[in-house]
């Protein structure tokens, strides 16, 4: 992990043009709050780490960014920031697609600020939501499941193992064809909030 990692920079590069900015600015931003903070790719999206943990994370699609804490759902800041907005991507400040959308700078300043001292206090993910931080939706799957809230909201909702068993399915394919058949069907099983192995199960 690197302060500002290269592979960071290339996936920034990589990003759509409208994404570049804002991707910039929150990377900045967290470095300027947090000048300890160190860069690493994980679920191949950039993540900023502060003492060994994940302190928050951003990642850009074809038509929107998303941006949140690991500690979100213990931060005080992020739950006023987000009272009004209507949770529809992987994190809680919804779908970007400019500097605009995101919460003032003093708001942002004080959310990283907050999501350092709770990381310094120890305090960590609790139990009945570490399923759905523990494991990442790589972002061509994410993105496919954003096109529908209610296969969303069925796979965020879903048990560790439920969740695991279809990203595994997913990610071990070898070839793209064989992957968005794969993402398809599933998207059709987890609407009916059916396990991947659901042919298997005991009924």
């Amino acid at each position: 992990m690197e302060k500002h990692s290269p592979k960071v920079d290339e996936y920034i590069e990589k990003s759509q043009d409208f994404a570049k900015p804002v991707l910039n600015y929150l990377r900045e931003l967290v470095h300027e709050c947090c000048p300890d903070v160190e860069e690493a790719m994980k679920w191949s999206f950039p993540n900023f780490t502060y003492k060994g943990k994940i302190l928050c994370s951003m990642a850009s699609f074809k038509q929107h960014c998303t941006f949140g804490f690991w500690l979100e759902r213990e931060m005080k800041t992020m739950q006023e920031i987000t009272k009004d907005i209507e949770k529809n991507s992987m994190f809680s400040l919804g779908k970007i697609t400019n500097i605009k959308d995101l919460p003032l700078k003093p708001q942002l300043k004080n959310a990283i600020k907050e999501a350092m001292e709770l990381t310094d206090m120890g305090i960590t993910v609790k139990k009945a939501s570490s399923s759905k931080i523990e494991i990442e939706i790589p972002d061509y799957f994410l993105e496919t499941l954003s096109k529908n809230k209610k296969v969303l909201d069925n796979f965020n909702n879903a048990s560790s193992s439920f969740r695991k068993e279809y990203i595994n399915w997913i990610t071990k394919t070898k070839t793209e064809a064989t992957r968005n058949k794969r993402m398809e069907q599933s998207l059709e099983w987890i609407a009916e909030n059916k396990g991947r192995n659901w042919k298997y199960e005991k009924k």
